[in-house]
């Protein structure tokens, strides 16, 4: 079956980085485009950054030059690094295969 399993969340002080990890299962990764969302606290659920199977990245303007997004199409892993965090980037982050499938998440704490 499908599988979305995040990883690499915690508690970090403001400044810190974080790597977040998204292995996936049971449908053929290359072919699609993957995407990282987040949820704050009593927020709904926003767009962070996408990477194309061909490997093209976007992202949110608030994540711009603090983020990466990368992709590995043979380890099926998509991962988000994290730089320069701020406290409201506090949120359950979850990774997508985009428009298809959505992993149970993964939290994030930033400490001010």
């Amino acid at each position: 079956q499908v599988q979305l399993v995040e990883s690499g969340g915690g508690l970090v002080q403001a400044g810190g980085s974080l790597r977040l990890s998204c292995l996936a299962s049971g449908f053929t990764f290359r072919n699609y485009a993957m995407a990282w969302y987040r949820q704050a606290p009593g927020k709904e659920r926003e767009w962070v950054a996408r990477i194309e199977t061909g490997g093209s990245t976007r992202y949110t303007d608030s994540v711009k030059g603090r983020f990466t997004i990368s992709r590995d199409n043979i380890k099926n892993t998509v991962w988000l690094q994290m730089n320069s965090l701020k406290p409201e980037d506090t949120a359950m982050s979850y990774c997508a295969a985009e428009g298809h499938y959505w992993g149970q998440g993964t939290l994030v704490i930033v400490s001010s």
